[in-house]
């Protein structure tokens, strides 16, 4: 069977708690419907993370259509996922490039050669992981320090749109009613909508910025003249990588976060489907490492597999991989519109800011969730110990100089974690 030799079924293999597969597909306009929908779920992030860290988002969602394409190829097709802007790169992105959060990042070219670094060493792990299996990672980073580590990446992010985003009282009012729009549609709606609840709550908070600024002059209003300007199509500006030892050094260590977090949603995906796709996660390494070193040469973000394509695949039950080719194909396509480009660039700051503080917060608890999920035991010292210094680490931003070298708040949490819990397992019995 070839890769692009989907099984059609009808809608109706879903009734009863039925799932379509990753080698099936639905008949291909509503296959179609669900491409879209899963572009709408990667949306809000992979458009987000770029932002904050002043790269250019018409790229970066460029680069995911291109990256899920890759990743499609090189794991045959068998593994459903998307890959969208990773967040672990954003600590680590500021750090390196100095990015004051406001406008391009001036020195984007240092932070793309750390990020091709670290496609580099994420698919050197993948190639291991295909001769070896994943036993070795699993010793080393069991679910007290992955949950700690995702934790920590929400955590040490906090002070960036409290501080950083909301120049005004006004300002941080309208973050408040952005927060509060997104809880409300997250809680209170239904379907689509709610699985949406980062975009729609984001479009009520505009829409009520717009009010106040330009309907009553109360903050700054809102400039929609660069949209009008901008044309429908037109290449985006592409970036090349400058590569400097430090630069490397720091964001290079991220693929341990993008290991776990692949690792966790391949398992995930196992779980749903009840199809074993451990065969396959070394390919999914490799594919995920090949397509971080392509975004990272042109200009865009680190990429990832998106927990928001997996909940849409829960929440429908339906794995097919063609409905991510699809979703690939209009990324590429939106990735080539500046206008695109130009709304995105329009969103009020303070709405930005309040849209932030809810995914770091997200992130934070899906930390949480994984030690919850595994039942992590913190009557055991050792996790109790683990979990305690790395989130301090990670949220004070605990900084280590090695000569001109330093190891920020993500890193020192992330090695610090997986240091410690193998020191403190010296001599003991695996339970």
């Amino acid at each position: 069977m070839g890769m692009f030799d989907w099984k059609e079924k009808s809608a109706a293999a879903l009734d009863g708690g039925g799932v379509i597969g990753p080698d099936e597909r639905l008949p291909w306009p509503q296959t179609g419907v669900m491409g879209v929908q899963h572009v709408i779920a990667m949306f809000g992030a992979t458009v987000l993370a770029p932002i904050l860290m002043g790269f250019n988002p018409n790229i970066a969602i460029l680069m995911s259509g291109i990256g899920t394409l890759i990743f499609f190829v090189i794991t045959g097709g068998k593994v459903p996922s998307y890959l969208g802007s990773s967040f672990a790169f954003i600590g680590v992105v500021i750090a390196a490039s100095g990015y004051g959060g406001q406008g391009p990042n001036a020195n984007l070219a240092v932070a793309l050669g750390g990020i091709v670094a670290c496609g580099v060493l994420y698919t050197l792990i993948g190639f291991i992981v295909q001769a070896v299996g994943t036993g070795w990672i699993e010793r080393f980073m069991p679910p007290v320090v992955t949950g700690s580590v995702v934790a920590v990446i929400g955590l040490n992010l906090a002070g960036i749109p409290v501080k950083n985003m909301a120049a005004s009282n006004f300002d941080s009012w309208m973050q408040a009613v952005t927060f509060l729009s997104v809880g409300l549609v997250a809680v209170f709606t239904r379907g689509m909508v709610q699985r949406l609840l980062i975009l729609v709550g984001l479009i009520v908070a505009t829409v009520i910025y717009a009010l106040l600024t330009n309907g009553l002059g109360w903050g700054k209003p809102m400039d929609l003249s660069g949209i009008v300007a901008a044309a429908w199509f037109g290449a985006p500006a592409f970036t090349a990588p400058v590569f400097t030892a430090n630069a490397m050094l720091l964001i290079a260590p991220v693929a341990i976060i993008l290991v776990a977090e692949n690792l966790g949603h391949i398992k995930a995906v196992t779980a749903m489907t009840g199809r074993n796709l451990d065969p396959y996660m070394g390919r999914a390494f490799i594919g995920d490492g090949i397509a971080t070193m392509v975004s990272g040469s042109a200009g865009g973000t680190g990429v990832t597999t998106y927990a928001e394509n997996i909940g849409v695949m829960a929440a429908t039950r339906i794995y097919s991989t063609a409905i991510f080719v699809v979703a690939a194909v209009i990324a590429l396509v939106l990735g080539f519109s500046p206008k695109f480009g130009a709304v995105i660039q329009a969103i009020p700051l303070p709405v930005m800011g309040g849209v932030s503080i809810v995914v770091f917060g997200l992130i934070a608890v899906a930390g949480a969730k994984i030690w919850v999920d595994n039942r992590v035991d913190f009557t055991d010292n050792r996790n109790l110990i683990v979990a305690a210094i790395t989130l301090v680490l990670g949220t004070g931003d605990f900084t280590l100089k090695f000569g001109q070298f330093a190891l920020g708040g993500i890193g020192t949490a992330t090695f610090g974690a997986i240091i410690l819990y193998a020191l403190l397992s010296v001599g003991r019995k695996p339970r």
